[in-house]
């Protein structure tokens, strides 16, 4: 029996052992299964249990992997994908009870690549229904309830990505797929005290995973460690013509890409202003860390750009055609959240302010990447969140009343180009719940990311830590 401790490790060290035949990928799928099954449903965290496919993909890449035919570091690796990514022949509810029963016909892209690296999927994993496309504002946006924080169970795991953060942080998964409009991968990441990266817009193919906003969304791993995430971005990352929107830039992670360089970081002007004490204690203790590879830079910022009105104008617009059908059919009163139904608003999106929206987004990423040039910055720092998790049953507004904002909004200039961001574990504050600091750049730089944010995880043990269950 592979006892939980291994179900912890990292996917490279998960990888090495079974490379060395310490590990049967046929015993370690069954071990994530069983703990899918036990704990899963306890923690709101799984759609469904995919263990027919498991077994099967499980005892291919053993068959594989015995005859010498390694495919790589994911190969022989249990994962799980939010429930707006498709798996074929399995549910692909989007969080939604109207689409409970929905099955699609083939793989997303980004499950298919997993698939050729050999990694094994053995779970959907809950989302807010419609990746929060009709507004949510607590926790219970979804068919499968809210999805438990397994730091506490007093608290939500945050979202939209919710299922797939608590499985990673529970070790349900040793990693998932998640995907981001505006905050929904690294938001679950900082509740969960685990690692998210949101990639450069057009990096991964959305082919057969949900549409929320087209020119927006974005499918990232959700890891153990920044190493991980790099890891899974290369499986999935490429160009693919059923996407019009990928780039036909080729990722190859390399682990190498720090080589002991000196790094150069700015901290958001404002921040960590507005946070919370143990928020800003943390994030502190992260910078005096970063400052033994990174020159640090404070207050530094953005562009003067409206960047979060533009974002939120273009989600409204594009949302409201996304489901306009969905909305006319009245199917919107089915489900779960009441205050869901605010997703009306996209409706009345003028056009004229969708064009505005649109066209600030050039010059606004032209000024970012000013930014980054001249000032030499390899990433800019910032708290994750500004506060940990927010209690269950309360509406997020009123969760902590004495939080102002926490600084610069670069969660929303960061999403409105399509800028690339990772998301790590930094330690712990209120009532055990984990805090995060975010490393944003340029486009297409999620190499210098993760070098950054492995050089953070070697002089840091946060990502080694296991919640209470």
């Amino acid at each position: 029996m592979i006892p939980a401790e291994t179900l912890y490790l990292p996917v490279r060290e998960l990888a090495c052992r079974i490379r060395g035949g310490d590990l049967d990928p046929v015993d370690l799928a069954e071990a994530y299964l069983n703990r899918l099954e036990t704990l899963g449903p306890s923690l709101g965290a799984v759609v469904v249990v995919t263990r027919e496919r498991a077994l099967r993909e499980a005892r291919q890449a053993r068959d594989e992997i015995r005859a010498g035919r390694m495919r790589g570091p994911l190969h022989g690796i249990p994962y799980g994908a939010k429930d707006l990514i498709a798996a074929a022949g399995y549910p692909t509810t989007w969080g939604a009870e109207p689409y409970r029963e929905q099955r699609l016909a083939e793989d997303a892209t980004v499950v298919e690549r997993l698939r050729r690296a050999g990694a094994v999927l053995v779970a959907k994993l809950a989302s807010v229904e419609l990746a929060g496309g009709m507004g949510y504002a607590q926790a219970n946006a979804s068919f499968t309830g809210p999805t438990i924080n397994p730091w506490n169970a007093s608290y939500w795991a945050g979202g939209s990505s919710s299922g797939p953060a608590a499985a990673v942080a529970a070790a349900l998964v040793a990693f998932a797929l998640g995907s981001e409009t505006w905050g929904s991968i690294v938001t679950p990441a900082a509740f969960s005290g685990i690692a998210g990266l949101r990639p450069t817009y057009g990096r991964v193919s959305r082919h057969g995973a949900m549409a929320l906003s087209w020119t927006m969304d974005k499918i990232g791993p959700l890891c153990r460690t920044a190493d991980d995430c790099g890891l899974v971005l290369e499986a999935i990352a490429g160009t693919d013509s059923r996407d019009p929107s990928t780039s036909d830039q080729a990722y190859r992670y390399d682990k190498g890409a720090s080589g002991g360089m000196r790094f150069r970081v700015g901290v958001l002007k404002g921040i960590p202003g507005g946070s919370q004490p143990e928020v800003r204690r943390n994030f502190e203790a992260a910078l005096e860390q970063l400052s033994d590879v990174a020159e640090v830079v404070p207050d530094i910022a953005l562009p003067p750009y409206p960047y979060n009105a533009a974002a939120g104008v273009i989600i409204d617009a594009e949302t409201a055609s996304v489901f306009e059908d969905f909305i006319d059919s009245g199917l919107v009163h089915e489900l779960t959240a009441p205050e869901d139904l605010g997703g009306y608003a996209g409706q009345v999106t003028l056009a004229k302010d969708y064009l505005k929206a649109m066209r600030i987004r050039t010059p606004a990423a032209a000024a970012l990447d000013r930014l980054f040039a001249e000032g030499g910055f390899d990433a800019l720092v910032h708290p994750t969140r500004a506060t940990v998790a927010y209690p269950l049953g309360k509406l997020f507004d009123a969760a902590y009343p004495d939080v102002q904002g926490g600084g610069e909004p670069i969660s929303g200039a960061a999403n409105l180009v399509g800028l690339p961001s990772l998301a790590l574990p930094s330690g712990f504050g209120s009532d055990g719940l984990p805090t995060s600091i975010s490393f944003t750049g340029r486009a297409w730089e999620e190499n210098r990311l993760l070098a950054l944010g492995r050089e953070y995880q070697e002089r840091t043990d946060w990502h080694r830590r296991h919640p209470p269950i």
